[in-house]
């Protein structure tokens, strides 16, 4: 069922709603809509109540009159579960929607019974990663989203996967070419100044998931090591042979990870 968001921040804003049970928040990444978790509904829908956004400016969604941020994305997500009067919630993001997430812990922990960073870091981009995203942005003004999305989305998958998921990645282009060129320049501005949130993983009382993928080219494996260390309950999944985006490259296991951390969320509440 699609639903329509109501309020004045976020208008024209849609989110799907899909499942019974307790409610599991999918949020996607950047030039991403709520399609790219497809294969989790499948799976997932049967156990969960599944709330999957698009976000503004992807998808269905309206873009927002507001400077984009992740604190101002973390609001959306909570105004979701504010209308479906859910006391508390499982919140998964993916990539850039890892960072949201980081936001809506440091906000709202309070409506969290756990969350997962689904190949995402709440570091800071360093200034390297800021000089790469500033030329994307140029990229994209000056030789079109097209461009600049035909290179970008292979390099979310690993090598392997390039062999495997023609398919996948196709669609995943598809996706992302719905996007608004004004919509990935605010993403990627509102990604460059969104401030490190380690201290943040420091200090959650909530088990946090950390999804990994060996091959990643975005998030290095090593730092998304480091981070796993920080919270005081945490559950690690590597995948071997994946890149950014197990929920193409790595559908059933990704299923298997978030159903299992979900219960063992719930079996401690």
């Amino acid at each position: 069922m699609i639903v329509k968001l109501n309020s004045p921040r976020f208008r024209n804003c849609f989110y799907q709603k899909i499942g019974q049970g307790k409610p599991v928040f999918l949020v996607h990444g950047f030039g991403e809509d709520a399609a790219i978790f497809k294969h989790q509904i499948v799976d997932l829908q049967n156990s969960f109540e599944l709330i999957i956004p698009d976000l503004p400016g992807s998808g269905s969604s309206q873009l927002c009159d507001e400077e984009m941020s992740m604190e101002l994305l973390a609001d959306f997500v909570f105004e979701i579960a504010e209308q479906e009067n859910f006391q508390k919630i499982i919140l998964f993001g993916h990539s850039m929607g890892g960072y949201l997430t980081m936001a809506f812990a440091e906000k709202y922990e309070h409506k969290l019974l756990a969350f997962g960073l689904l190949h995402s870091s709440a570091y800071a981009d360093d200034a390297a990663k800021k000089e790469t995203r500033r030329k994307s942005i140029k990229l994209i003004e000056n030789e079109g989203k097209e461009v600049f999305l035909k290179a970008m989305i292979p390099n979310l998958y690993s090598e392997e996967s390039k062999l495997i998921y023609l398919f996948e990645m196709q669609e995943h282009l598809t996706m992302a070419l719905n996007i608004s060129s004004k919509a990935l320049i605010a993403y990627y501005h509102a990604m460059i100044k969104r401030p490190d949130t380690t201290q943040i993983l420091a200090l959650v009382k909530v088990p946090v998931l950390f999804v990994v993928g060996k091959k990643d080219n975005a998030i290095p494996y090593i730092q998304m090591i480091e981070q796993a260390s920080m919270p005081a309950i945490a559950k690690v999944e590597i995948l071997e042979k994946v890149g950014h985006t197990a929920m193409n490259e790595s559908k059933k296991e990704l299923n298997r990870i978030i159903n299992n951390f979900c219960l063992y969320v719930l079996d401690k509440k």
